[in-house]
């Protein structure tokens, strides 16, 4: 199917996975940072941005999502990029690496390493923040344009929401309450495997995790558990960062994706 994406700069491909209820946007911040040393390519997910939904019959599961990814990147004569993922997309990134879809993996607060309270937590704050976003536009735009009050409305999702661009906040909010995906996700999430790990990631793909210090959404005794099972992974902490660490520090953020995707076995 396909995918609504962004493609920029030039080097060896790098495919960027948003989390859920997020669309490419949300990775503008790094986004001209990292098409300086790659060729970046920000897709919407199905169901989530301007991307179609899954085809009927076809599952919301990882299953179905690393299926997509992969004709998507036939489909534009990509094979193997590197992969970074926020959240959500962090965890499609790390399964893309156990199909050897990856060449290397940054998953950044990825998803997949809660319990299931940790998981019901999440998707509780999840569909509260979405339901929030049902209040009439005029509202949450006079409230957006407030850094005290873009602190209450993000501080969920992001470590600092008040330094953030309120008009692409508010984009950021359309795109949550119009994912046409995002029920369909959260009930495979519980319904299907509440903790599915990417066991079998092989050996040679570089694994970088990065976790936000102010990650409001998956806490973290969740990166502490992904530091257990995925004991050959690189972990990085980002200091002052959300859950979605783009804006908050993008200038890190880039760093932490472009070392973590700078094998030399794997670009040359």
């Amino acid at each position: 199917m396909d995918l609504v994406h962004e493609r920029r700069g030039d080097g060896p491909p790098l495919l960027l996975l948003h989390g859920i209820g997020h669309r490419w946007q949300g990775w503008k911040p790094v986004l001209d940072l990292l098409a300086a040393e790659r060729e970046v390519i920000a897709v919407d997910l199905p169901g989530f941005g301007a991307s179609p939904t899954l085809p009927a019959g076809m599952p919301y599961s990882i299953d179905s999502a690393i299926t997509v990814l992969g004709d998507f990147l036939n489909s534009i004569g990509v094979e193997r990029p590197h992969v970074a993922g926020n959240s959500l997309g962090g965890l499609f990134a790390l399964h893309a690496a156990r199909h050897s879809l990856a060449s290397s993996v940054t998953a950044l607060s990825p998803a997949g390493f809660y319990r299931r309270p940790g998981f019901l937590y999440a998707a509780g704050m999840l569909s509260l923040h979405r339901f929030a976003a049902r209040t009439p536009e005029s509202v949450r735009a006079s409230l957006a344009q407030r850094p005290q009050a873009r602190k209450l409305m993000f501080g969920v999702i992001y470590g600092r929401p008040e330094r953030l661009d309120p008009d692409e906040l508010m984009l950021d909010t359309r795109a949550m309450l119009e994912a046409r995906g995002f029920h369909q996700t959260l009930r495979a999430g519980l319904g299907e495997h509440v903790a599915r790990f990417p066991v079998g990631i092989p050996a040679d793909i570089p694994l970088t995790i990065a976790w936000g210090t102010e990650d409001r959404l998956l806490l973290n005794g969740q990166g502490r558990r992904a530091r257990q099972l995925l004991p050959a992974a690189r972990f990085i902490p980002l200091p002052g960062c959300g859950h979605v660490p783009m804006g908050d520090n993008p200038a890190l953020v880039a760093r932490v994706i472009l070392e973590g995707s700078s094998s030399p076995l794997l670009t040359g």
